[in-house]
């Protein structure tokens, strides 16, 4: 029996959110325990949020994604100028997440193919209706979720420099810095690689 595909709306906590990620890498690597980061996401607010609850949501989202991917990257993200840190979290948010990763592998890469350089905001409420169709738990997301994880997508999208804005939706041509493109192959990540040279 085929196991369903399952989806995460965990996405909706945030975009990449660069300047949290590299403070989340540096406690990685520092390799903080349990009660150490507790403190420093309640108590210290490394994250500068208005809430614990914020600061624990974004937090979680943020070490999922950078341990769903190769420690060699940690450091890229902690200390990599501003492109190479993005390309790095870009790279770990597509292997955290299949939602975003088949919506960039199907979708992206198909307009990529026929040669149609814009995005339209009415092909994600077909994209759902095939993750759907993998995963009947994305039957149960609400509206205003649906439209958060779009919201979070796009900016994704174009903090990564895949779109020109969220707003205009028009596709950029990739350009993988090479220290991430040697760290992800030399981790064996080369259909991540792929993805973000949107070339499957």
């Amino acid at each position: 029996m085929c196991r369903l595909k399952l989806y995460q709306a965990d996405l909706s906590a945030g975009s990449l959110m660069l300047p949290e990620s590299r403070i989340v890498a540096r406690l990685l690597m520092a390799g903080v325990t349990n009660v150490e980061w507790d403190r420093a996401l309640r108590v210290d607010n490394v994250l500068q949020k208005g809430s614990p609850a914020t600061a624990i949501r974004q937090a979680r989202l943020i070490r999922f994604r950078l341990e769903s991917i190769s420690p060699s990257l940690c450091p890229l993200v902690a200390d990599g100028d501003k492109e190479t840190a993005t390309q790095a979290l870009f790279a770990a948010a597509l292997k955290h997440s299949e939602l975003l990763s088949d919506f960039v592998g199907t979708v992206v890469v198909d307009h990529v193919r026929r040669l149609e350089m814009t995005l339209s905001p009415r092909e994600w409420d077909q994209f759902l209706a095939d993750c759907q169709a993998k995963d009947p738990a994305v039957s149960t997301w609400s509206d205003s979720t649906r439209r958060k994880l779009l919201q979070v997508v796009l900016r994704i999208l174009a903090e990564a420099r895949l779109l020109e804005s969220s707003r205009s939706l028009r596709l950029l041509q990739p350009h993988i810095h090479p220290s991430v493109a040697n760290a992800l192959k030399s981790a064996g990540e080369q259909r991540t690689l792929a993805l973000m040279e949107l070339k499957l």
